[in-house]
């Protein structure tokens, strides 16, 4: 059942990174699940470093980190993303 959650987790967080991010984002549905996912992750990672990974209640700022980190994986992806694109395009 954890691995139902990251999905849903991932596709929440990717698609709110998105929102948050200006302009067009080029990648696809299941890929921005993915950056969700991995923002996450490193989110938690974050959290866990700086003793904040479980408290009394929501975890506001292990969500915020996970939200920011998101941001910052589903922007730089998706210029990845676009960039191996228009090079497999011009070939």
């Amino acid at each position: 059942m954890g691995w139902l959650w990251a999905i849903i987790v991932g596709f929440v967080l990717g698609l709110l990174a998105k929102a948050i991010i200006p302009g067009k984002q080029h990648s696809p549905l299941w890929l921005t699940t993915i950056f969700g996912i991995i923002g996450a992750i490193v989110g938690n990672a974050i959290a866990r470093g700086i003793g904040i990974d479980e408290t009394n209640g929501i975890d506001w700022g292990r969500h915020g980190l996970q939200l920011a980190a998101a941001v910052v994986v589903v922007f730089f992806g998706d210029m990845l993303y676009s960039a191996a694109r228009g090079s497999r395009r011009r070939a």
